[in-house]
């Protein structure tokens, strides 16, 4: 199948609203490989520890046609949705609305907002995380590994606080004078487009660069235990957690 270009980005609707789960879309383009592009989204695509979302994009002749998962294409901006097996895909300008896998997202927010807790908690940088709907984990430069229980009750004292979540965005260079502000030792936030997403938990308990979904408020993230501490390197340690509602 030759591929078919198009000079527009994808509207990354997930951005400004976690909470969008169905949107109406055009068709914009469909690549070498079969995936859809379309001229805005609510899926969010594979990036930073968060998995893509899947779900349906229902077409225009009533077919559902199921997205087993969502990744960034190769030119900047542009999102695409990968379809299941062969069923026949839809044609460039056609409108089609989006559905998410809204419960697994939902998931994922609560869990990527946790993960920011656990990083503010234990005051340090991130050298990878990896988030799922069932068991997330994050790997954060510390030399000696924290207490497993003492983790968990600050945790949940941030997600009992009910802290309000919020984004704002900050220039390149804004950014540049406030390097603190970067938390990730592996993954830079993405440049070029002259802002910078940033994620804001209370007033003053964590604020990063993150272009992933987060809950309103940490109570929303709900009961989490801290699994499992683990040494995986001289000043890696690696903390697993899972939802416990």
């Amino acid at each position: 199948m030759p591929e078919t270009t198009f000079t527009d980005a994808t509207q990354p609707l997930f951005r400004d609203d976690a909470y969008l789960s169905t949107c109406e879309a055009r068709v914009t383009g469909i690549n070498a490989r079969g995936g859809i592009e379309l001229d805005r989204t609510v899926f969010y695509a594979t990036g930073g520890g968060q998995p893509g979302d899947t779900g349906t994009l229902k077409l225009a002749d009533g077919r559902d046609l199921a997205i087993d998962a969502t990744v960034f294409g190769e030119t900047k901006g542009r999102i695409v949705h990968v379809p299941s097996g062969d069923a026949p895909l839809p044609v460039i300008g056609e409108t089609l609305t989006a559905h998410i896998d809204w419960e697994r997202r939902y998931r994922h927010m609560r869990m990527h907002t946790a993960l920011h807790i656990i990083c503010a908690v234990l005051k340090t940088q991130i050298s990878g995380c990896q988030i799922g709907d069932m068991e997330s984990r994050i790997d954060l430069n510390i030399p000696e590994p924290p207490d497993k229980q003492a983790v968990q009750n600050a945790v949940m004292r941030a997600i009992e606080a009910d802290h309000a979540i919020s984004t704002e965005w900050i220039t390149d260079a804004e950014l540049d004078a406030n390097p603190g502000l970067v938390k990730s030792m592996s993954v830079q936030p993405p440049r070029g487009s002259g802002l910078v997403r940033l994620v804001r938990i209370g007033e003053n308990f964590d604020l990063q660069p993150c272009g992933g979904t987060h809950v309103k408020s940490t109570r929303e993230i709900g009961s989490l235990l801290v699994t499992k501490i683990e040494n995986k390197g001289r000043q890696n340690r690696r903390i697993r957690i899972r939802l416990d509602t």
